[in-house]
């Protein structure tokens, strides 16, 4: 035990304070994986591991395809038939190869769209351990598409339609003596999900008309009190 205890005081300081390095580093990981719901870090999702496979590919234009092919199918995901293009041009020899590669791609491509990542910053994203030349690619395809698929992405946000007409009829209601009135609403969509003219119809009795006029009143005294407030803040602005 003292013979034990000799040696390890005679380690040299240097080597203990590395050791004790190592052992922060490794909390700090863990911590890390526990933030993340115990899942692979990001920064080892990154760069060295994975995204050096694409040197492999046939071409620069294989890069490319596979990069467009990624957003055209962010929102269904790839099908088996582009799982094996994928492997062809990329030259891999499986799924287990293929799938943290695109996991990383998907990655680099949310961040160049969604992220508030300027043209000229985005090689910044790649660590040091991607080979430059990898980078430099890269950076080209997505300064390249940016703008695209910006535009894409504010197309894919949900947007309510705009009412564009309203007509109305009043009508016996069968179920009482009391009449009721028939609305219509045309609306209009501007977005690729609700593109187009929609009519959509609904009985409205006497009673859900004035909880309804209700409603609408105190709809047009805030959007009232919103446009007096904006304009005191402009007339201050101005002073």
């Amino acid at each position: 035990m003292a013979a034990a205890a000799a040696s390890s005081s005679s380690a040299p300081v240097g080597v203990v304070m590395e050791k004790e390095k190592e052992k922060e580093k490794e909390k700090e990981k863990e911590k890390k994986r526990k933030r993340n719901g115990g899942g692979i870090e990001e920064e080892e999702l990154w760069g060295y591991r994975h995204l050096p496979l694409l040197v492999g590919a046939r071409s620069k234009e294989s890069v490319e395809y596979v990069l467009q092919a990624l957003w055209r199918t962010r929102s269904t995901g790839l099908d088996a038939a582009d799982r094996a293009i994928f492997r062809d041009i990329l030259r891999l020899p499986s799924d287990s190869h293929l799938d943290p590669l695109l996991v990383c791609l998907r990655m680099l491509i949310r961040r160049c769209v969604y992220g508030n990542i300027p043209r000229d910053e985005i090689q910044k994203l790649f660590p040091q351990e991607v080979l430059p030349e990898l980078q430099r690619l890269l950076t080209l395809l997505l300064q390249k598409f940016q703008r695209e698929w910006r535009e894409d992405a504010l197309k894919d946000q949900i947007s309510l339609p705009r009412l564009k007409a309203m007509t109305w009829d009043m009508k016996e209601n069968q179920d009482s003596s009391e009449r009721a009135a028939i609305v219509g609403l045309k609306l209009q969509g501007d977005t690729q999900s609700l593109s187009g003219e929609r009519e959509v119809k609904f009985q409205l009795a006497k009673d859900t008309l004035d909880t309804m006029l209700k409603s609408m009143y105190f709809i047009r005294d805030q959007m009232s009190n919103s446009d007096d407030a904006n304009g005191q803040g402009e007339t201050t602005g101005n002073k």
